[in-house]
């Protein structure tokens, strides 16, 4: 049974949920599944604006064929090339063989690559500054490479003031009834929409502006991504989000503390640590490496105005699941923060000084001299020393 829903008039939702996804692209926990967006535009002419990935293969073909009831489809809009979204693009062009494929250049030898298919015979090129004219539909592309592929297009529908963005203002996560957003739940989701942004898109910060700023010659009234909710009341917030992570400016004055722990001491430490940083006025969280996964920690250090990494060193190294998290932070372009480090060896703590060294890649990142190194177990001697380095992690610049 297909399940459809109208955004606008002529607007149509055809995605759907995975429910069933627990990893999405290999490596990021979605406990809740994830939504796979597409949207059908109607009218005299029809335009799928992007397919859907394979796991909702069926209901996203039933999705489109109820929302056609019986017309042609006559485009399919193809903005990114990544196979969450264009998995089902074949199958949609076997279906509606009359159906041409406007899309950017760049994308063309990517079809080529997944498929294995020549759509030269069908393209209609996406160009930004040249409109798209049909019966009763213009749409304008804007270019946003490395948003986060580079082929990426985002279109705008004008006749009814719909931005669909691509990836851009989408969120890890199934929808739960609802298409639109509800601006009043907004702290709940938010939470997931930027471990999303920054595990995503993350370190393309500047592209995302350049995108955000050729969006707003536009006079938008819904947006619509290709994952999360659609945005309507209250899509200033989310803009207002992607302006702070996209500039890397932190949203609490405070630590975000990834913690790596064998037996429970470091741990100890780390939880003295974000006790010490309320106390002296500040904010602070524990992420603990064993058990969440990496993308917290990233999301936490883009939330935060400082982070920290306490650690045991463990096989001559980093703890592996803080390691991990370390990297991590360097790999999706974490920035203009403070650092610091406690590590921790019985025998020898050299977790520190690899930190150090993979900090020292980071862009306007430097660790603190206030971090210290604790032997087996934190002791009354090191407390002062947590102290001073609370207070000057939150401490004005």
């Amino acid at each position: 049974m297909h399940n459809i829903r109208n955004v606008t008039g002529r607007v149509i939702y055809v995605g759907g949920n995975d429910r069933r996804c627990q990893i999405f692209e290999g490596k990021y926990p979605v406990s809740s599944g994830m939504a796979y967006n597409s949207y059908l535009i109607k009218g005299e002419v029809n335009i799928l604006v992007d397919t859907a990935d394979a796991s909702i293969a069926g209901l996203f073909l039933e999705n489109v064929q109820a929302a056609l009831n019986g017309d042609s489809l006559n485009y399919v809009v193809v903005q990114h090339m990544e196979p969450d979204h264009s998995a089902t693009l074949m199958s949609i062009l076997s279906k509606y063989p009359e159906a041409k494929v406007i899309t950017s250049p760049k994308s063309v030898p990517m079809i080529k690559q997944f498929f294995g298919n020549d759509i030269s015979g069908r393209l209609v090129p996406a160009v930004e500054g040249e409109p798209f004219e049909a019966p009763g539909v213009t749409l304008d592309f804007i270019n946003a490479p490395m948003v986060h592929w580079p082929e990426v297009i985002m279109t705008y529908f004008r006749e009814e003031k719909v931005f669909f963005s691509a990836d851009a203002f989408g969120s890890f996560g199934a929808l739960e009834g609802r298409i639109v957003m509800d601006p009043s739940v907004y702290d709940t989701y938010v939470d997931e929409a930027r471990r999303y942004y920054t595990n995503i898109v993350g370190k393309y910060g500047a592209q995302v502006q350049m995108a955000l700023k050729k969006a707003s010659a536009f006079d938008i009234e819904w947006i619509a991504p290709l994952h999360g909710y659609i945005w309507k009341d209250g899509k200033e917030l989310i803009l207002d989000s992607y302006g702070k992570w996209s500039t890397f400016t932190p949203e609490v004055k405070g630590v975000c503390i990834i913690a790596g722990s064998v037996y429970g001491n470091t741990l100890q430490a780390a939880e003295i640590l974000a006790a010490e940083v309320c106390a002296a006025g500040g904010d602070a969280v524990v992420i603990d490496t064993s058990v969440k996964h990496w993308s917290y920690a990233v999301a936490c250090a883009y939330k935060y105005s400082a982070f920290a990494i306490v650690a045991a060193t463990n096989d001559g190294g980093i703890f592996a699941p803080a390691e991990h998290a370390v990297r991590a932070l360097a790999a999706h372009g974490v920035k203009g923060r403070k650092a610091a480090y406690i590590d921790n060896g019985t025998w020898a703590a050299v977790a520190g000084k690899q930190i150090t060294d993979i900090i020292s890649g980071m862009k306007d990142v430097s660790v603190s001299e206030n971090s210290f190194s604790i032997k087996s177990s934190l002791t009354a001697d090191d407390l002062p020393k947590i102290r001073a380095l609370a207070a000057e992690m939150i401490s004005d610049p």
